[in-house]
């Protein structure tokens, strides 16, 4: 069950890339995401806040996501 929560908030963090112009703005917005998504899956929200801002910053800051 973890281990797809866990899926589950990576992947719609990636899917909702929310670039911003640095570092801090991408970690924001993929910890906004990864937290509601938490809070919806009924999830850790602590947990799902860092993995979202995790992802969101390394899609942004990589090929993964288009966010020019």
């Amino acid at each position: 069950m973890r281990f797809k929560t866990f899926t589950l908030i990576a992947a719609a963090s990636l899917g909702l890339a929310a670039c911003g112009d640095n570092v801090g703005e991408q970690a924001l917005g993929g910890a906004a995401i990864g937290a509601g998504i938490a809070a919806i899956t009924d999830g850790d929200i602590a947990k799902g806040a860092a993995i979202g801002a995790g992802a969101n910053v390394v899609a942004c800051n990589t090929e993964i996501a288009d966010c020019n």
